[in-house]
């Protein structure tokens, strides 16, 4: 019998071995050189805990508010794209396994589940994240869709107006959206994943992007050469006030970095904000989320709802970043390496892994909830 994955970095391995080469490549990609990619990793070792000795913390609450929302623990599902790839149904997946831990699913636009598709799950916290497409009816239109589909959040991404380079990805390809020819012969050689990915419906498409998508490219390379030509890449702080205007529940903006930025988007009209270099996948060179949230909980006040996403694999990430102002994390990479392992077994395992060891961690600091966590409780290395 297979042992169960004991940590992410397990899970990732796994999912390794069940993908392609290309797909794998676009999950664990970064931009450039991928410092950015390494140093979202790295950045975690920048603080130790210290922690406090004879408190009782035998019972523990993860539980928190956010933006007026319940959750049982400060943790998201992150939206990431083109899950379709990694299995048939992934989308649907992530989506259960935020259902049953009580958390929020945020989902992408260019997931390869429709919003209503998710919708059908019945999930309580079901949380739309919105890309801005030049062609303003597309975008009315996926807002109309995420209203009458019960989202009860808008995540705005402002962090990929332009492309980042990511060459690991473009390494598999003789042209853009063409597998190179040893990539193809890799994909021979991963007969499960054909079966599990390709056999059920075919090639994978852009379920949000359908109704507005010319017939004819509708699925893979199609879907993405659109994608890419509608981003508005005039997008600025007039296009974020149109949207708090078109959308009256709680609005994210997220790929925010700069502190100035941060505190200009609550001046906006956003009700928080999530710090994200993007998982390293834009402008490699990118200061990690960890290093400004302290300035920018300070810069924003004990007030403003803070998530941060980027490099996460462990609970004690997670504590780090409550300890230092962040009300939640969101979790990417570690989701898909479940998923694209062992589907919706793994994505339940990556997620039951964190959730203990963030409790393990809140546990042997003394703590009886996340409310406790603070500064205090780290120490910064030099």
């Amino acid at each position: 019998m297979k042992r169960e994955a004991l940590n992410i970095e397990e899970l990732r391995r796994q999912a390794r071995c069940a993908l392609p080469r290309f797909a794998f490549s676009y999950v664990e990609g970064g931009a450039d050189d991928e410092q950015t990619l390494k140093d979202n990793r790295e950045v975690f070792a920048r603080w130790r805990f210290i922690p406090p000795v004879l408190t009782d913390s035998s019972q523990r609450d993860l539980s928190v508010t956010l933006c007026g929302q319940s959750l049982s623990a400060p943790l998201l599902i992150a939206p990431t794209g083109y899950n379709g790839m990694l299995r048939f149904g992934a989308d649907a997946m992530l989506a259960r396994t935020a259902k049953r831990a009580g958390i929020a699913y945020i989902q992408s636009t260019v997931s390869t589940a429709s919003i209503e598709e998710i919708a059908a799950e019945n999930l309580p916290q079901h949380w739309f994240q919105l890309y801005v497409l030049k062609d303003r009816g597309v975008t009315t239109g996926l807002l109309e869709r995420a209203k009458a589909a019960g989202c009860t959040t808008l995540v705005v991404s402002v962090d990929a107006v332009h492309f980042g380079n990511r060459e690991k990805d473009k390494r598999n390809y003789r042209r853009p959206m063409k597998l190179s020819l040893s990539s193809l012969v890799d994909v021979t050689l991963h007969p499960g994943w054909v079966w599990r990915t390709l056999k059920p419906a075919g090639m994978p498409g852009f379920g949000n992007l359908k109704p507005y998508v010319p017939a004819d490219k509708q699925r893979g390379a199609g879907g993405a050469s659109y994608f890419s030509e509608q981003m508005d890449t005039c997008l600025n702080w007039e296009t974020l006030a149109w949207i708090r205007s078109q959308w009256q529940g709680v609005l994210l903006i997220k790929g925010i970095l700069a502190p100035a930025d941060a505190q200009r988007a609550l001046d906006t009209g956003a009700d928080g904000i999530v710090l994200s270099n993007h998982g390293g996948r834009q402008l490699d060179g990118s200061v990690s989320a960890m290093e400004v949230l302290p300035e920018i909980r300070q810069l924003c006040g004990a007030n403003a709802t803070i998530l941060i996403d980027s490099g996460f694999r462990r609970g004690t990430d997670v504590v780090k970043a409550l300890a230092l102002g962040a009300n939640a994390v969101l979790l990417g990479r570690p989701m898909l390496y479940g998923v694209a392992a062992t589907g919706e077994a793994g994505a339940q395992r990556a997620l039951e892994i964190i959730l203990q060891e963030v409790d393990r961690t809140l546990a042997q600091l003394g703590c009886t909830s996340v409310n406790q966590l603070g500064p205090h409780l780290l120490r910064p290395q030099r």
